[in-house]
């Protein structure tokens, strides 16, 4: 396994030195070389099926070229990458123009880091790579749980008449029988999509909706209580894409909606529901990168959610506290 780091020594590497992987992760594309892997990222550089601004499939490398190495966090006193064990699986082999083949590809990688026993961490990407990463990590197992944080619901029927899309995946994932609908959390959404067939047929099947608005008058931390209490106990995928935060926090995105969630409010949000619940995926994206490293403030925020997810998985395996909002 190559590690990227090795030559620094003690002294640790700049962020902006050496090659690009996640954090400075040690790099392998070898399955073998996964056993007792904590956490294996992926990247999923895709964007077929976006109906509005393309640029996601960028987003992998931007999100690798933006995160960090290991530190604690000063939130939960957690260092993620000294408690786990964090390898960097490089990227699902993507065929541009082609979207079936790409699904296949997404979805045969994760199941290679799910039958190594790792976490799939997985960087977008438009959000329809979700149907192809929950179905690698489900296989023949029983449905997943569900954790997403967005501005918009993801269930519709079709998007433009287009049934495979990027607003269309999270219907196919429950209609599949990938995904639990009792177990189904949704969190952040607002804006003026979809509409009310949609949310008529969430209800029927039992979907949990946590919009904006009600988290505002709540508060984050019983938003918290709520979706750990629809998820239940059992194996849930958490799912961030980053228009669920407003554009002032991250411009960067394919169909940006004004009124959401600040960076703050969205780690907190995501290291809690990775403390809390048990995940047994993980992904980041709609970012669509228009600069380099952390100058690009939606890169930089998708590679901290990677970070905090990580670290409130860390911190549920030492029965630690997260911190507060």
């Amino acid at each position: 396994m190559l590690d990227p780091s090795a030559r620094w020594g003690a002294r640790g590497k700049p962020a902006y030195a050496g090659l690009v992987t996640f954090g400075g992760a040690p790099y392998t594309e070898d399955a073998a070389e996964l056993r007792g892997a904590d956490a294996a990222v992926i990247g999923a550089p895709s964007d077929e099926r976006v109906s509005d601004r393309p640029g996601a499939r960028m987003g992998p490398r931007a999100i690798r070229a933006a995160s960090v190495g290991p530190g604690t966090n000063l939130a939960t006193g957690v260092d993620a990458r000294a408690a786990l064990r964090v390898v960097d699986f490089g990227d699902a082999p993507v065929v541009p123009a082609d979207a079936a083949a790409t699904d296949a590809a997404i979805e045969a990688t994760v199941r290679a880091v799910a039958r190594a026993g790792a976490l799939p961490v997985v960087l977008g990407g438009d959000h329809s790579i979700t149907h192809p990463a929950v179905r690698g990590l489900r296989g023949d197992g029983p449905p997943l749980g569900l954790l997403q944080l967005d501005a918009h619901a993801d269930t519709a029927p079709d998007v433009f008449g287009v049934v495979l899309s990027h607003g269309t995946q999270m219907r196919r994932l429950v209609d599949g029988g990938d995904v639990d609908p009792a177990r189904y959390v949704q969190i952040g959404l607002r804006g003026y999509w979809p509409g009310p067939e949609v949310f008529a047929w969430q209800r029927e099947r039992g979907i949990t909706t946590l919009p904006a608005h009600e988290l505002r008058a709540t508060g984050l931390p019983a938003g918290v209580d709520a979706a750990v209490a629809a998820v239940g106990d059992g194996p849930a995928w958490l799912t961030v894409d980053v228009d669920v935060l407003d554009p002032a926090f991250a411009p960067g995105t394919g169909t940006p909606e004004p009124g959401g969630m600040s960076s703050e409010e969205l780690l907190f949000l995501v290291r809690e529901l990775a403390r809390r619940c048990t995940l047994a995926g993980v992904d980041v994206v709609e970012v669509c990168p228009a600069d380099e490293g952390s100058r690009d403030r939606t890169a930089l925020i998708g590679s901290r959610v990677v970070r905090e997810a990580l670290g409130g998985v860390a911190a549920r395996r030492a029965g630690l506290s997260a911190g507060r909002a």
